[in-house]
Parts: structure tokens; sequence; C-alpha cells
């Protein structure tokens, strides 16, 4: 069995497909009589192994559906922001924190933490939980803030060591009809972190892209609404529905899938970074790279963010999520050369005080 990242292989014991969160406590309560680990498993979309096992592995996409109340929803852990998405926009509502790639599980982003654009208002998606129904040692347990905090601060962000969420109660806020995309040029990285700090966006994020002279570095700056003025520094600017732009990934997804760089190993390199030593990081890091190192349709993402209260998650102070999405193309650098690269970038970040983004291909 394979992940999205394609390095890393094991073979189950057994695959469980339950379809209740009785059925998943029943599933570890046998797992744990057998001495056998358990490891929940959505759509697969981890990088390095984090979702697979030499045990039980705990197939949750057959635990789908979403209600949708008063600014809250609920949705089942094996279902994804996708869909999600399509039952709260009808009532005007939305996530306040998306993934740029909508077709991962509710129970796998906040498992990881989920960082999305609006995670420089919102914090990640484990930040915007109400409450969580989860099974700990085979005992389903309904938890929140205030109703055993000790379980809900374990398994968000928690890769699912602690727990195995079956359901999660989501803050929802008003959602926008349509937005204004905003591309501005920057120098370098330091420029991008200025703008992503000055910037009043609803949504920010920034790409470094190779060229012939070097790399090239852009913020994206997205603001909700209508009547929208584009920041200082724009060159480009495209107006959207809210739901296209959710689902702005779909059309290269697809184009990728038809070219095969899809189903190629992807050794995702990604760390948090203290905003003030940031550049320190990004700027050698690419230095030191090449359109090879990062492959035909792989890329390079910066992201100023903030974290709330989640414990699990791991990240400095006024954190920037630096994100090396590599994909090992034919004829671009090999696997372990790519995590050859991911680790140095690790040795890096940690010389500054970062941490590795526990979802990425970094072998520590």
């Amino acid at each position: 069995m394979r992940d999205f990242g394609g390095i890393v292989e094991r073979s189950p014991v057994r695959v469980a497909r339950p379809g209740s969160a009785g059925e998943v406590a029943d599933a570890v309560r046998e797992a744990a009589a057998q001495g056998l680990d358990v490891v929940p498993r959505g759509f697969g979309h981890s990088t390095y192994g984090q979702s697979l096992t030499a045990g039980v592995s705990l197939d949750l996409r057959g635990l789908t559906g979403v209600e949708v109340g008063a600014r809250q929803a609920t949705a089942a852990a094996g279902t994804s922001w996708r869909d999600v998405l399509a039952a709260t926009l009808p009532h005007g509502l939305t996530p306040p924190v998306l993934t740029d790639y909508l077709d991962v599980t509710v129970g796998g982003t906040i498992s990881a933490g989920g960082v999305g654009g609006t995670s420089h208002v919102h914090g990640t998606q484990a930040d915007n939980v109400l409450a969580l129904d989860v099974v700990v040692d085979g005992d389903p347990v309904t938890c929140s803030p205030a109703v055993r905090p000790d379980v809900f601060d374990a398994v968000r962000g928690g890769l699912g060591r602690h727990g195995v969420i079956t359901g999660a109660t989501l803050r929802l806020v008003p959602a926008p009809e349509r937005v204004l995309c905003c591309t501005i040029p920057c120098r370098d990285a330091g420029d991008v972190l200025r703008v992503q700090r000055e910037v009043r966006a609803d949504d920010v994020s920034a790409r470094v892209k190779p060229s012939e002279d070097g790399w090239v570095f852009e913020a994206k700056a997205v603001l909700y609404g209508d009547g929208a003025e584009p920041p200082p520094g724009t060159a480009e600017a495209e107006e959207l529905p809210y739901a296209g732009f959710c689902d702005r990934m779909r059309p290269d997804v697809e184009e990728l899938i038809t070219l095969g760089e899809w189903a190629r190993p992807h050794p995702w390199g990604m760390v948090f970074l203290p905003a003030s030593r940031a550049a320190a990081v990004i700027e050698p890091t690419l230095a030191t790279m090449t359109a090879d190192g990062l492959g035909l349709s792989g890329v390079i993402l910066i992201k100023a963010l903030r974290i709330g209260h989640v414990p699990m998650l791991d990240a400095p102070d006024d954190p920037v999520l630096f994100s090396v999405l590599r994909t090992a193309s034919p004829g671009c650098a090999s696997v372990p050369e790519m995590l050859a690269g991911n680790r140095a970038l690790l040795d890096r970040a940690r010389a500054e005080c970062g941490t590795p983004y526990a979802v990425g291909s970094i072998p520590v």
C-alpha cells in the first residue's frame, strides 16, 4: 500500500472499512486485543507513509455526511472538504479555513492541523473545530474545549496517534459570492514576507517559480466581496465566484493526472519558520536548488499564518510555512536526491528555530 507521496510502502495485516463510529470502536478494540497498531486513513494524501501501517489500516472513507446548522456543521471524518463546502454554500456559509486542494478528508486534515490561505486570519482548520467525536482506546468519546479537553487537544494535529477522529463539529462563517484575486510581483523572499504582513486581504499566499533568470517570487492576495480594490503593487487582478476560487486546483490536477505527474512520487519538504528568520532559510535553500530539484510539476509556496491553541502542532511563534512540494518527474532529480534536499532544508530550518510540518516527506 502506498500514499500520495509514493515513497514509502507498507502492507497492513488487514484493512478495516467501518461504516459507523461504533464499527470504528470495534475495529480498534479488536486490533488492540491482537497487539496490532491501528492507523486511520482517508484519501491517503500523506507524503511519507503517515497514513500507512503494518498493522490495521482503518479506511474511514465510509464515514461520510454533512449536516449544516446555524453557523456550524457536523461532518463525518471521511467527508471531503469539497462535500462540506457543497453542503454549506447553499446556506451562504463556508468553513473559515479550506485547504487549497479540496479532495482531502475532514478527519485527515484536522489530524494534521490543516493550513489554508486564510490561516493568517483564522488559524488552522484544527483551530476552527468546535467539538469532535473520537475513539480512544476503543471507546467513543465526545470532546471539546470544555468537555475532555485533554482528548480534544491530543487529537487535533496528533496524526491519529492518540485517537481516531470519527466526526467533527465545524465553525462556519458567511461566504462571499465573489472574490478578487490579485498577483503582486516580489523581489525576493523578504519582499514576499513584507507583502504578506502588510497587505489587507482575506486570503494570502505566495509562490516561487523557476525561470531562466533564477527564481521568480509572486504574492497572491485575495479579497472577498464586491467592490474590493487591488492592493498596491498588484500586476494582475481577476474576479472569480467564491466556489470557483475554492476549487481552483481542479483543472491543474486533472491535467497532472493526464500527464502522469499526479502518480509520480512526491517528496514534499515542509517547515514552519519564525517570520523574523524565514528569509534566512528560504533564500539559501533556493540558492542551492535547481528546477530539476523541484520537478516538472513541483511547487514552492510561502505562507504566513497564525496558530491558535493546537498543542500537538509544533510551530514557532509568528510562523511562516515554507513548502517545497517536489515531484520526482522523469529526467529530474531522483527521490533520494530530493529527500536529501528536504533533510538539508530541515537542518537549515532548525538552525533558525524552525520545526518540520509533520505531513511532509522529511527523513528525521
